[in-house]
């Protein structure tokens, strides 16, 4: 597969999936918004992977590239059924390309926490062999407030009721990092959005706290990313 990645921050890259990919022999062209890279086309492309970021779905003055992003996916996953996978901020995207609602969390979700998968989730590809529970990053402030018809939700938390969805067949995304590697948030507490919220959460050892979190679940996450990369190409491949 020749997949077309969309970024919004040059360190908020695929992650250990960029591992699984290479294993496997796909490829992928990767796009940062952010720096004022165009939209290519999706002719060539066989995937679409929308990344996580710093901004917000609704700051089109801040980042008006956000307009043309939202048509895009709307354009690979409603009329050209491409496969989809989208990580945070672009779980975001795809609720309201395709007509939800995002808006700021009443709780937001910072730190390693755990997500509980629904029935549906459970009963799913997915998702498939995660346990009914499971920790991982969460680094959000904003979430899904209402959902696009036909959109189900394989998996929810106390303070987030969408972590992960899916919209048809092919289109599937997820409110939480499960794809974190060892430098992951020394990373991404340098993007400053990211390092002010940390320090709101968790105080000023924020990044220490977060560092020790990971290490501790690191492995289980690692594991969950291939299974959860392993059952996309399952289900892309499926449809």
């Amino acid at each position: 597969m020749n997949i077309l990645v969309l970024q919004h921050a040059r360190a908020e890259h695929p992650g250990i999936f960029r591992t699984f990919l290479e294993e496997d022999g796909h490829s992928y062209t990767a796009i940062e918004l952010d720096e004022g890279e165009a939209l290519p086309a999706l002719d060539g492309f066989d995937a679409l992977w929308v990344l996580g970021g710093p901004m917000d779905v609704w700051q089109e003055d801040a980042h008006p590239w956000l307009v043309a992003e939202k048509a895009l996916i709307r354009e690979a996953v409603a009329e050209r059924g491409m496969p989809f996978l989208g990580l945070c901020l672009g779980h975001q995207l795809l609720a309201e390309a395709l007509g939800g609602s995002v808006g700021p969390s009443d709780t937001p979700e910072i730190g390693v926490l755990p997500v509980q998968l629904t029935e549906v989730g459970a009963q799913g590809i997915f998702l498939d062999d995660f346990p009914d529970q499971f920790h991982t990053l969460q680094w959000h402030s904003a979430e899904i407030k209402t959902l696009p018809e036909g959109f189900r939700v394989f998996a929810t938390s106390p303070d987030c009721a969408v972590q992960a969805m899916s919209w048809g067949t092919r289109a599937f995304s997820v409110q939480f990092h499960i794809e974190i590697e060892a430098d992951t948030v020394d990373n991404w507490a340098q993007i400053p959005e990211y390092r002010d919220a940390l320090t709101d959460a968790l105080g000023a050892e924020g990044v220490a706290t977060l560092k020790a979190g990971v290490a501790e679940h690191q492995a289980e996450c690692a594991r969950l990313a291939e299974r959860l990369y392993m059952n996309w190409l399952q289900a892309a491949a499926q449809a």
